[in-house]
């Protein structure tokens, strides 16, 4: 798909998306990510060949994402899953009531069958999103941001609110990922979008980049 901007979103105002730049973030966001692509070559390396041994399909997983100005982009994951997974799900949506209620509401499933156990451990720690440092490169994400989210999201919790979330750059981590993740409910999410672009600045980046390490160590939400 190319990467044009969505005009059909629910919004309050006709006009198109007011997209904020920041030049001093988007600085830092090319220092940092370029960094850990660097320096974090070796663990880049060893995850792909504990994926490539243990399961069959490719090693990066990408999925489309709503960007700033509402623009699609591929977001890029180390695999976690099985090849069929998309089999997998359809399977379990259609014969699981509960599943399927867990699935509308987070649009994530807490045991998910679907996950390798290398992918556990690699969603655990958080290491499957370390090729989004690439989005980062690129310009798709920032270090630090809204949610990732993805069209569906958008049409159905954004809503109204998707002009002041879509503004900037989603980012790999942010308010959600320190703030339970997963465990939260959708309302809640939407909620910290909103509160990081009303507060964002740079000392709040770097406290919550902080937070992001010790909230990776106790994987609280993540799954």
């Amino acid at each position: 798909m190319k990467n044009t901007p969505l005009l059909t979103l629910p919004l309050e105002s006709p006009h198109s998306i007011k997209i904020k730049h920041i030049p001093v973030k988007r600085v830092f966001d090319v220092l940092f990510s370029s960094g850990v692509l660097i320096l974090g070559a070796p663990i880049f390396l060893l995850v792909a060949l504990l994926i490539l041994c243990t399961s069959r399909g490719k090693v990066v997983f990408s999925h489309e994402r709503i960007g700033r100005g509402g623009k699609p982009f591929r977001c890029y994951k180390f695999r976690t899953m099985y090849a069929d997974s998309e089999i997998r799900l359809k399977e379990i949506l259609e014969n699981d009531p509960q599943a399927k209620k867990e699935w509308e509401t987070r649009f994530k499933l807490q045991n998910d069958p679907r996950v390798t156990p290398v992918g556990k451990f690699l969603r655990k720690t958080s290491l499957d999103e370390l090729p989004q440092f690439w989005n980062v490169l690129k310009g798709d994400l920032s270090i630090v941001g809204p949610r990732p989210v993805v069209m569906k999201e958008v049409h159905t919790y954004l809503g109204p609110k998707a002009h002041k979330i879509l503004s900037i750059r989603p980012g790999i981590t942010g308010l959600w990922q320190v703030s339970g993740r997963s465990d939260t409910s959708y309302e809640t999410r939407v909620h910290l979008d909103e509160q990081y672009v009303e507060k964002r600045s740079f000392m709040l980046d770097l406290r919550l980049i902080a937070k992001t390490i010790p909230a990776m160590i106790s994987s609280r939400g993540a799954y």
